[in-house]
């Protein structure tokens, strides 16, 4: 027992000194550098504000010859792509082959009312021309409110059954936060890579190309667009046809024969501009989406739906003269179908602002071939 002990109290004391020793040793604050001794740096990235960094470009690209068609032959090795005149390797190309998400924004302000029953219609050209087999899609609607009427499905059935039961809303238009909340949805589904194909993200917009009342602007939603891969088409719904659909019975006397003379217009009746279509002919289009991407914080003057397709390498398509919008929506499902899908991952050119993307065809019948992609990206500054 009295070894025990011993032992003991000579362990407790060896315990008690190594304690002392690591106390005496642990300095109580910062220590003094030695004369002549170099000063260590934190690291870098500690010091270096916040960038926002883009790991993945995807670009629809759209090819057409001098009829019009669609060319379906080219290869990865035919694209030449540059970022801010960099040349870029090509990490995905695909035809036509990756699966969509699909966000379908419909307006139903009152505003285009009478337009509400072909937009009902619309629902199967949706999930069988424009979804496809593989396709995922959600559907949004809005007005002086943004409504997720459905989240991503692949079922046909609960897509067409929400489009078909559409009810009219009030006379906002609240586009542009509608389109932000299209671009927060699709920023979550899987995108393209080398090593998995992914799915390419698409807004599909069917309405007027007048906001009212959004807190968002246009830019600021497209420059979000740009930096999550998402490309944006429109079908822009004519005000003007709606309000010709409901132009008021003519219950004047007639003076004279039908037909003889053209009776004026109505009152409250608008005139049929002599070329909607080529309202936008003297628009510099590209060049309006890049201001709109670089000045998030003005707001663009008209023109919402062109330069957002403009923007993001989609399309816009009139429905006011020939072009129905069962025909405008067709034509869209075509060309993602028959479109070419390029991603890079950016090298050489990291600069903060805007960054312009050119695709060039290198086959020798290039000069023959118009070729339609994104203009580019906004890359922000770093923080502070």
């Amino acid at each position: 027992m009295t070894r025990i002990a011993g032992a003991s109290l000579t362990l407790a004391l060896l315990l008690a000194f190594a304690g002392a020793s690591a106390r005496a040793q642990a300095p109580s604050g910062p220590i003094a550098p030695k004369p002549g001794a170099e000063v260590q740096q934190p690291p870098k990235d500690t010091q270096a504000k916040v960038r926002v960094q883009v790991s993945l470009v995807n670009t629809p690209v759209t090819v057409r010859d001098s009829r019009g068609d669609m060319v379906h032959d080219l290869e990865a090795r035919d694209f030449k792509i540059t970022d801010n005149g960099v040349a870029q390797r090509i990490s995905h190309f695909d035809l036509g082959g990756d699966p969509l998400s699909l966000v379908i924004l419909l307006q139903t302000s009152s505003r285009i009312e009478p337009l509400l029953p072909q937009v009902r219609k619309t629902g199967i050209l949706f999930t069988q021309t424009v979804m496809g087999p593989t396709g995922e899609a959600a559907v949004v609607s809005f007005n002086d409110s943004v409504d997720k009427l459905q989240d991503f499905t692949t079922n046909a059935d609960l897509i067409e059954d929400t489009i078909t039961h559409l009810g009219p809303g009030t006379s906002g238009s609240k586009l542009y936060d509608a389109m932000a909340v299209g671009v927060e949805m699709l920023s979550a589904r899987p995108q393209p890579t080398a090593e998995k194909p992914g799915r390419r993200r698409v807004m599909m917009i069917l309405s007027e190309a007048t906001d009212a009342g959004s807190e968002a602007k246009l830019g600021e939603v497209l420059r979000q667009a740009q930096l999550a891969n998402v490309t944006i088409y429109s079908v822009g719904l004519s005000t003007t046809r709606a309000e010709l659909q409901t132009k008021p019975r003519d219950t004047r006397p007639q003076i004279t024969p039908p037909g003889t003379f053209p009776a004026p217009p109505l009152p409250g009746t608008v005139q049929t501009p002599t070329s909607e279509e080529n309202r936008y002919g003297n628009i510099d289009l590209m060049a309006a989406a890049v201001w709109a991407v670089q000045h998030i914080h003005d707001q663009v003057k008209g023109h919402a739906l062109e330069v957002a397709a403009t923007a993001t390498g989609g399309a816009h398509l009139s429905t006011f003269k020939d072009r129905s919008i069962e025909k405008a929506i067709d034509e869209i499902g075509g060309e993602l179908h028959s479109q070419y899908t390029i991603s890079y991952t950016p090298t050489g050119s990291d600069a903060a602002g805007y960054h312009e993307i050119r695709v060039n065809i290198l086959r020798h019948d290039a000069k023959n071939l118009r070729v339609r992609a994104r203009p580019g990206y906004y890359l922000a500054p770093p923080e502070g």
